[in-house]
């Protein structure tokens, strides 16, 4: 991570023969849209007909080796920083069996199309010991594996970490999805949950997400510099600790 995209290649598949080309154009335009936000062209791409529709962008860029960031490296008593809410997995299978209100369906549309863009530029100006995005594997996933390659556990606090609108509710009533429950399977061996945290919560930390945030571990004073030229939506969820028998402990 640390990279700056230079332009973006579409991929789509789409049927051509079930939906209305109107739909397509639609999809196209948005992917246009976002990649004129982050300052690229989009230069070309693939089509196949196909009977579900998808849609993505393969990005080319660069980066200098000196701002490369991995998911390794972050130092004990370094502060967690999430920079999105969580929960888009388990409010796409609300959608999916038509369960999810309209104020939740907008919530989650907003989060997924923004960009990382604005943490991507501030964090380039702080020192950074450790970054990863929060996407398949849940929070706690992106999380496990941080600490692994850094040789350090990690504390978190559930009640600091923001939820989408909809999500604790959602959660509560059994819109769980199977790769979210996959990933808490896991994930069990190497996460202590306090007697607070029951098993919905468990599955919304390892809910996996669609265009999620950064979850950033660095010093508290460049942790502090960052929230506050962020705003309220970027959180503080916990700390690096030292290496002890589970890597994560969540309170």
């Amino acid at each position: 991570m640390g990279g700056k995209p230079l332009f973006a290649l579409n991929i789509v598949g789409f049927p051509i023969n079930e939906l209305p080309k109107s739909i397509l154009g639609e999809i196209l335009q948005g992917g246009i849209d976002k990649a004129k936000e982050a300052g690229i062209p989009i230069v070309g791409g693939h089509s196949i007909d196909d009977k579900e529709p998808k849609f993505g962008l393969v990005v080319t860029g660069e980066v200098e080796q000196y701002n490369l960031w991995r998911n390794s490296g972050a130092q004990v008593g370094d502060v967690l920083v999430l920079t999105k809410p969580i929960g888009t997995g388990i409010i796409a299978t609300a959608i999916k069996k038509g369960l999810a209100s309209p104020d939740v369906i907008m919530a989650a549309s907003k989060t997924m199309a923004t960009l990382n863009k604005e943490a991507a530029e501030v964090l380039t100006k702080l020192k950074v010991n450790a970054v990863t995005d929060v996407t398949g594997f849940g929070l706690i996933g992106h999380l496990n594996e941080m600490c692994e390659n850094s040789g350090v556990s990690s504390e978190i606090y559930f009640s600091d970490i923001e939820l989408l609108p909809g999500v604790k509710s959602l959660a509560e009533s059994g819109i769980i999805p199977g790769g979210t429950k996959r990933n808490l399977d896991f994930l069990d061996s190497f996460t202590t949950f306090g007697p607070e945290i029951n098993k919905n919560n468990q599955y919304i930390l390892a809910d996996a997400q669609t265009s999620g945030g950064l979850l950033i571990s660095l010093p508290a004073k460049q942790a502090e510099t960052f929230t506050n030229a962020m705003g309220d939506h970027v959180k503080i969820i916990g700390s690096i600790i030292n290496a002890r028998s589970t890597r994560i402990i969540v309170k």
